[in-house]
């Protein structure tokens, strides 16, 4: 081999090796799932200079793909955010495989028959299989509207990104699954007591910076020590879930919801003044009464009912403790003077 020829190909492998660190660096360098997800798309947009391209993880219960990262594409094209991958369709055997798909012209592929990627005018496109062992996490596509021939070297460095996104894109679910864990109610799916703690002070924060009303809203279930006496502590846990479906159906999705403790839960309505966040307090107790008797339809019980208290940021409470304490204060003399009731500091 002539030496300029053995030179140049050592510099070529440098400068691939290069690239594959300065690709490995950026793509482990946050545990964030919507930042990892970008650089990764950046990263392979740049590598094989494409200029659209997008990634969908996988959902393995529903057997979908959900889009999550895109550049480059139209609205319409994007519009259609979940897919269901079928057994023995081309996304099937894109992921089965495990290996990267390459179509450097879709006009001679007569497999490509995709209305939407026709109708978007992707003449060529790379799928990169996102795979740990046998375990799925998703495909990432990069599209040109022309058509490609690509570099050999360029599709390896790609395949090794490829590696590398897998594990980061899981090692942020993960990361991700154990935020959620830390911050919510493991019976409920709600928000828990030290995840209030964080989050009305920014509320409050918020609504001072903005000058908007905050409205506060704690309830606890009745009498529930009788209930889960009577009935046993498995329909307790169930009366739990109940109250917290009411809560995510009930409320608007700016509202948020915390079970405070035990059988006690608190709720924050951003933006909104003392009448609407009594409204909303009685709203909720309709709804769990209501919901409570049909389904505990097969017990000899009465309806659930909630004693509540209202409170609103600024005019119950300059900061967390002042509010937090005439909230919790309406609620014990909601208890106190006979239960079943909301109260609050007008009425």
């Amino acid at each position: 081999m002539p030496e300029s020829k053995a030179n140049t190909d050592i510099y070529e492998e440098l400068r691939e090796l290069k690239d594959v660190l300065t690709v490995a660096q950026v793509v482990v360098s946050s545990l964030d799932l919507d930042e990892v997800l970008q650089n990764i798309l950046v990263s392979a947009m740049a590598i094989m200079e494409m200029p659209a391209g997008s990634i969908a993880l996988y959902d393995e219960e529903s057997s979908r793909l959900e889009l999550h990262a895109h550049a480059g594409l139209s609205e319409s094209f994007t519009s259609k955010e979940r897919w269901l991958v079928k057994e023995g369709g081309l996304t099937y055997e894109i992921l089965d495989r495990g290996d990267l798909f390459v179509v450097e012209d879709t006009e001679a592929a007569e497999f490509f028959n995709n209305p939407l990627a026709i109708e978007e005018g992707i003449r060529c496109l790379i799928a990169v299989p996102l795979k740990i062992q046998n375990k799925i996490v998703g495909i990432l596509y990069l599209d040109d509207f022309k058509t490609r021939k690509f570099q050999e070297s360029r599709l390896r460095i790609l395949n090794i990104l490829g590696s590398f996104a897998s594990m980061s894109v899981d090692n942020a679910r993960l990361h991700e699954q154990a935020q959620v864990l830390a911050t919510t109610d493991g019976l409920t799916g709600l928000y828990n007591h030290r995840q209030f703690k964080l989050m009305i002070k920014e509320e409050i924060a918020r609504s001072r910076r903005y000058e908007k009303d905050l409205g506060l809203i704690m309830f606890d279930i009745d009498d529930f020590k009788q209930f889960n006496d009577s009935f046993g502590h498995a329909n307790g846990d169930r009366a739990l879930v109940v109250i917290s479906d009411v809560l995510k159906r009930t409320l608007r999705k700016s509202d948020v919801s915390f079970r405070y403790g035990g059988e006690e839960f608190v709720v924050m309505l951003p933006e909104t003044g003392l009448t609407p966040t009594i409204d909303a307090a009685e709203r909720i107790a309709t709804a769990i009464r209501e919901e409570s008797t049909r389904f505990f339809s097969d017990l000899n019980s009465q309806p659930i009912t909630i004693s509540g208290g209202v409170a609103v940021y600024p005019e119950d409470g300059e900061n967390d403790q002042e509010l937090f304490k005439i909230v919790d204060d309406m609620l014990y003399e909601a208890k106190r003077s006979g239960k079943d009731r909301i109260l609050h500091t007008g009425k």
